[in-house]
């Protein structure tokens, strides 16, 4: 049988106490996840790997005052997300989403009720992640954050609110009116290019 994964838990309470290759192994553990999170927040490769960079020197500089009230992960999105806000706000740059293609939009945004036209109509995977993009980088940080973290992350509510630092219905709030506005930009897109093929279609015929 293969042995019990050590926790994070475990694994921040020996790198407290100095063992260095603990918190080598948090950082494996962790990097990926971090990566993508400053990643899909920034829209910049290297912009992305200096954030993580100094997101994990900050939690291991800080890693004594931790003192888990919340999970390690949380508290290192927090970071994270700290920094990338510190990021934009310095180089005065917009945001650029970066939508997984395997994302249809459509999920994420609770099922977008599709128009009533063929199959051959909708619009395919690479425009609707490109659409939900744009949308996305339009809508208010904190609204931006929650939906990258519950729906391209995974995580709970409580973690988000522990990431985020405010009340459990905060989150669910800005989640939920997120939510709702890139519905209604997306049924608003969906309806434009169906308007939009439809008026093609008959100047044709």
């Amino acid at each position: 049988m293969s042995a019990t994964p050590i926790t994070d838990e475990e694994l921040v309470a020996r790198a407290q106490a100095g063992d260095l290759e603990s918190f080598n192994q948090l950082v494996a553990r962790w990097e990926r996840p971090i990566y993508a999170l400053a990643y899909r927040t920034l829209g910049r490769e290297e912009d992305a790997r200096d954030v993580v960079q100094e997101a994990f020197l900050r939690a291991f500089r800080g890693l004594k005052g931790f003192k888990g009230q919340a999970k390690f992960s949380s508290w290192l999105y927090r970071i994270t997300l700290n920094l990338c806000r510190d990021w934009m706000r310095k180089a005065r740059r917009a945001p650029l989403i970066q939508v997984p293609e395997s994302e249809d939009g459509l999920d994420m945004a609770e099922q977008i009720p599709s128009p009533a036209e063929s199959v051959e109509e909708l619009v395919n995977r690479r425009e609707m992640s490109a659409a939900v993009a744009r949308a996305m980088a339009e809508l208010p940080e904190e609204q931006r954050a929650a939906i990258l973290m519950k729906e391209f992350h995974g995580l709970t509510f409580q973690e988000i609110a522990d990431a985020l630092d405010c009340p459990l219905s905060t989150v669910k709030t800005r989640l939920y009116q997120g939510l709702s506005v890139l519905r209604r930009r997306l049924e608003r897109r969906q309806a434009d290019e169906a308007s939009l093929r439809r008026a093609s279609w008959e100047s044709t015929s």
